[in-house]
């Protein structure tokens, strides 16, 4: 296998115009165990194992997808909807840290009520359907206060995150109490079915192998059992050899970068195809030492990818603010599956709000030492399910990749990858193959700040071992921004060997048989190749005279299909007994999965919702229709486009609310100050906020009167913080995006108060670094809100 090398301008030879980009696929080594003490024994049940590609479960290869939810950033009362809105997103396994700081504030108050109840939330996670990864620390880092250690372990003469004896007896008691509250909840050959699968240990520690097993030992100790354990492993971490699986991350952009910093350096690697697993720039703000170079995180490592931290967004700190934009997850996180990824894991996948503290609010400053000031609660971290619960468009964008991985995952898995030497004018591409089989990934995206650009005469050759394959049949031009994985002589439907240029969503037994879900690739024509299908055999034959909702020309002994319709519901394709959905953008985001009434059921829509029982939609602004299939029992249907769904009326909810809010009287900076080891910019304090500008708004009561009730402020200035009396409910450091708060769950302190905002306005003259697509072209300095909205939740069942 050969390597990406990552570059803008891919060097190596030139590819001539009009010549297909070619790669030769080998036949992979046979499957082994991964040389790991880790994984179930015999006497489980379906046991989970680690190959050397991939996790199975009873033997069966599994793509694992992992998703970030911190229960004590959220409120309780919240938990149970949106873990739903985690499975239904194609989440199979839940993240969560266990944050110690926020449980035992003061030494030996051991708190797990209210928020803190990490029993309840793993509970519900298991209801909802969804496996634990627990991460139990001791540190944690997440962008919290001491990296998650109570003030009074921070300040013990010890060696923290050590083996010092002194500081292991306060783990011990810890790992303790974290065991005591999931009693019952971790896998075990007596209790199979139980969710937590997984246990993290630590957090970026890289240069102490010795104590990551210390920690294991002890967390076993005191109770904790696991199929999986897992440290990180980038930075070129130093990790006990068999004793926990590395786990890796990729992100679009970085908080931790300097001000001055325009796209990271690191950026690049995350949107380009590469077997290489480690990227040694996360966590390096916290390092003492530069990371050493990850001689084995490659293909060699003996062991599945596994990535724990794929940025589902990004946090700002006062400093830096990126903008990482829906694409930009999607894409990368595409570009990891093609780079090997046997489990994508993403951080943050629902956002939420610090954790306030009885004597500190608990989040990373430089206060405590750290070089970055973080906002004290936003915590949104642009996550595909924000803080205030709404699914935005990386959530449905996202959610087509998984329903890929859950339909296709097993011939994805153990897939090995194949990388093309990069040249001058080709686009980056990778096969995943068994060597007869496989997938064909492609990525022209990259963030805005450093777009790639169209190509022309795209066509790719692949030679596997046994027959070439050409695709698409003619060359097409390929977008800037499109990404895609296609199917190449993969069985669909009732079909063996299909290849297409259009992704693979879903598939499952529809009202005339097999029906199969493609989402086409922007700017390439949707093209279908049935491989064999106009051979002289009479199945051949038979095959071939039965195609219907498509142009047909023979290609050697294959059949390709150009679809009469363009994408969307209308362009149905029928081979044989197989029908192809060939669905535009727009429509193959629309696609859901899950239960309803009993019956694995497929959905189309294209708004919020989830998965209960039935089908729970977020009512829109206006009346609009949801397709379905196999039909609803007790609904009556509405005419539709298409021949495979169903479609319902789905009626109006609340419109938008605008709320007034009285311009601020004055537009003062905050003061410019450095602080912390590298001597960043530092946020406004909140003795500061004395001198901030300030506004009451009164939010009317029927605005409130919703499970929830989300506020939408798009306002512009530096840092702007919301109360309600003398509690600070939300803040945010402005970087371009509006502020979300859920008002509901303060709906009766609302109706006696007003909700106050606090702010200070954008300071050119800072140096604080916001996107350059949405920073101020501005000499003064600007604080406004532009406009405030509460979206009333209402939903529908559907069942």
């Amino acid at each position: 296998m050969s390597e990406s090398i990552h570059s803008d301008q891919p060097r190596g030879r030139r590819v001539p115009a009009g010549a297909a980009h070619r790669i030769r696929v080998p036949m992979p080594p046979p499957v082994g165990a991964a040389p790991l003490e880790i994984g179930d024994g015999d006497g489980m049940p379906g046991p989970i194992r680690l190959t050397s590609r991939s996790v199975t479960v009873g033997g069966e290869p599994w793509i694992p997808v992992m998703g970030e939810y911190h229960f004590a950033r959220d409120l309780p009362h919240r938990w149970e909807r949106e873990l739903r809105k985690l499975a239904s997103g194609g989440i199979s396994v839940l993240a969560t840290y266990v944050i110690w700081n926020t449980h035992e504030e003061t030494e030996g108050d051991l708190r797990w009520d209210g928020p803190r109840d990490v029993r309840r939330f793993i509970e519900l996670a298991d209801a909802a359907g969804l496996k634990v990864m627990l991460r139990i620390g001791p540190w944690a880092h997440g962008e919290s206060r001491n990296g998650g250690f109570p003030d009074w372990l921070q300040a013990l003469p010890i060696r923290h995150r050590s083996d010092d004896p002194a500081y292991l007896a306060h783990v011990r008691r810890w790992f303790g109490a974290i065991a005591e509250q999931a009693r019952g909840l971790f896998r075990s050959e007596e209790n199979p079915g139980a969710p937590i699968i997984g246990i993290q240990v630590d957090n970026e520690l890289y240069d102490d192998g010795p104590h990551l097993a210390t920690l294991r030992r002890l967390a076993e100790e005191a109770g904790m059992r696991a199929s999986l354990w897992t440290a990180t492993g980038w930075g070129g971490a130093q990790l006990p050899a068999g004793r926990v699986l590395p786990v890796y991350a990729g992100y679009a952009d970085g908080f931790w970068e300097e001000s001055t910093t325009g796209w990271p350096g690191f950026g690049e690697m995350h949107f380009s195809f590469s077997t290489v697993r480690d990227d040694l720039t996360v966590g390096a703000d916290l390092r003492d030492a530069p990371a050493r170079a990850a001689e084995a995180a490659g293909d060699a490592d003996p062991w599945p990818f596994v990535t724990c931290e794929l940025g589902g967004g990004m946090a700002v700190a006062y400093h830096r603010r990126p903008l990482v934009e829906p694409d930009d997850v999607a894409a990368l996180a595409l570009t990891k599956l093609g780079s090997g990824s046997s489990w994508q894991g993403y951080y943050m996948y629902h956002g939420g709000a610090q954790a306030m503290g009885r004597l500190t609010t608990l989040q990373e400053s430089q206060e405590t030492g750290y070089p970055n000031d973080v906002p004290a609660r936003d915590y949104d971290f642009g996550a595909p399910i924000g803080a205030a619960g709404g699914q935005r468009r990386h959530f449905h964008l996202l959610r087509q990749q998984h329903l890929m991985l859950r339909a296709f995952g097993g011939a994805i898995a153990d897939a090995v990858v194949t990388v093309p030497e990069p040249a001058v004018g080709a686009p980056r591409w990778a096969v995943r193959s068994d060597g007869r089989r496989g997938f064909l990934f492609v990525n022209n995206h990259q963030p805005a700040i450093a777009v790639l650009p169209a190509l022309d005469n795209v066509q790719f050759h692949v030679e596997f071992d046994d027959e070439a394959v050409t695709i698409p049949s003619a060359p097409a031009h390929l977008r800037s921004g499109a990404y895609a994985a296609w199917p190449l002589r993969q069985r669909l439907g009732g079909l063996e060997e299909v290849s297409a240029t259009a992704q693979p969503i879903t598939e499952f037994d529809g009202p005339g048989g097999p029906v199969v879900l493609l989402a086409a690739t922007p700017g390439v024509a949707p093209e279908i190749r049935v491989h064999g299908a106009a051979g002289a055999a009479p199945a051949s034959r038979a095959l071939a005279a039965d195609v219907s909702g498509a142009s047909v020309r023979r290609d050697g002994a294959d059949l390709v299909l150009h679809p009469d319709a363009p994408p969307g519901l209308g362009c149905e394709v029928r081979v044989g007994g197989t029908t192809f959905v060939i669905l535009d953008g727009d429509g193959a985001a629309s696609v859901w999965r899950g239960d309803i009434g009993g019956r694995d059921s497929v959905v189309l829509w294209r708004g919020g919702g989830w998965f209960d029982g039935g089908y729970c939609a977020v009512r829109g602004a206006e009346a609009t229709a949801i397709g379905v299939f196999p039909p609803l029992r007790n609904e009556a249907p509405v005419v539709g486009e298409g021949g495979v769904f169903s479609r319902y009326a789905v009626p109006a909810g609340v419109a938008e609310q605008r709320i007034e809010v009285p311009a601020f009287p004055a537009a003062p900076v905050a003061p410019v100050r450095r602080g912390g080891p590298a001597d960043r910019l530092s946020a406004p304090t909140t003795a500061d906020f004395a001198a901030a500008a300030s506004v009451d708004v009164h939010i009317p009561a029927d605005a409130l009167s919703a499970e929830a009730a989300v506020l939408s402020l798009d306002w512009i200035g530096d840092v702007i913080r919301l109360h309600i009396g003398d509690e600070l409910i939300a803040d945010q450091f402005w970087h371009g995006r509006a502020l979300e708060v859920d008002l509901a769950p303060y709906a009766d302190a609302l109706r006696s108060a007003p909700l106050t905002l606090q702010a200070f306005a954008w300071n050119p003259a800072t140096g604080v670094y916001v996107d350059p697509r949405v920073r101020p072209d501005a000499a003064e300095p600007i604080l406004e809100v532009r406009s405030a909205v509460v979206r009333r939740v209402e939903t529908v069942l559907l069942g």
